[in-house]
């Protein structure tokens, strides 16, 4: 039996900070804490560039703290749009897309 879900990706950078601590952190536990979601799961980039086209990457002789993050979540619609209107005003405002998908149960 297929469910209709949606699928959501922030995307963000290391360096990011929320009003308490680091983004990443703060959407983490506003994910699972506050709205339960089936599914998170955050990527880090090995290198990635944003608006300013300065390249971030990996760099075996120094650690670099400005890699790019993503965040997937997956969950009902209803769920999702609670959890977005809770993030917004967190995460950047044209870092985040979100599509309709199908969970095959």
């Amino acid at each position: 039996m297929d469910k209709q879900m949606t699928l959501v990706r922030i995307y963000l950078s290391e360096a990011d900070q929320g009003m308490k601590k680091n983004l990443i952190t703060e959407i983490m536990g506003i994910l699972h804490d506050q709205h339960r979601v089936h599914g998170v799961t955050v990527f880090r980039g090995i290198a990635g560039f944003g608006r300013k086209g300065e390249v971030h990457s990996a760099d075996l002789l120094r650690l670099n703290a400005r890699l790019p993050l993503v965040v997937e979540f997956f969950d009902e619609p209803a769920t999702v749009e609670a959890a977005l209107v809770t993030l917004g005003d967190l995460v950047p405002p044209g870092h985040v897309v979100s599509w309709p998908v199908q969970c095959c149960l």
